[in-house]
């Protein structure tokens, strides 16, 4: 089986806040980055095509062509809890310093630990595995292509947060 999972464009967010779970808006550079994702999609056809339910992967998947896309909730961000929509350096609660020195097992206030994000991202992929589709796209989040990589592609969660996949990239990979 062949995932491509695909990691919304730009966000119309300020860098250094905590967005995950929150619901926010593509960047004014969307038109341009979309038309990007569409053309290097456009060599596939899918079998299935799955969408987290924000926002900014449904746009992106409808401006793909995909208006309909199956909405899976497995497919969400990482939950950052009592910490959505706060910049890092006015988080307070100090849990943040265990957060920095555990991501792995620590999870924010009120939110998911990487750990936990990987249980629905491995429910998630049992689920596609027994399908039977050949070729399926998913318009997901960074920490979902982050866990594919350390999943599927043997990385540490280190080296996967090293170099984070891009605004609007495509990771393919092939499962048996």
């Amino acid at each position: 089986m062949k995932l491509l999972f695909i990691r919304h464009t730009s966000v119309n967010m300020e860098r250094g806040i905590c967005y995950g779970h929150s619901d926010v808006d593509v960047a004014d550079t969307f038109p341009g980055e979309a038309v990007a994702v569409k053309s290097a999609l456009s060599g596939y056809t899918f079998d299935k095509v799955y969408c987290s339910p924000l926002s900014r992967c449904r746009k992106l998947a409808a401006e793909c062509g995909y208006p309909s896309p199956v909405i899976d909730p497995r497919l969400l961000e990482m939950n950052f809890g009592a910490w959505e929509m706060k910049r890092y350096d006015d988080i307070t609660d100090p849990r943040l310093q265990e957060w920095f020195d555990d991501y792995i097992n620590v999870a924010p206030t009120g939110g998911e630990s990487f750990m936990e994000q990987q249980a629905r991202f491995l429910s998630l992929l049992e689920d596609l595995r027994n399908s039977g589709d050949k070729c399926v796209a998913l318009f997901t989040h960074c920490g979902i292509l982050v866990q594919a990589l350390v999943t599927l592609r043997g990385m540490t969660p280190a080296e996967a947060f090293t170099n984070p996949p891009a605004y609007g990239s495509i990771l393919e990979i092939d499962i048996d």
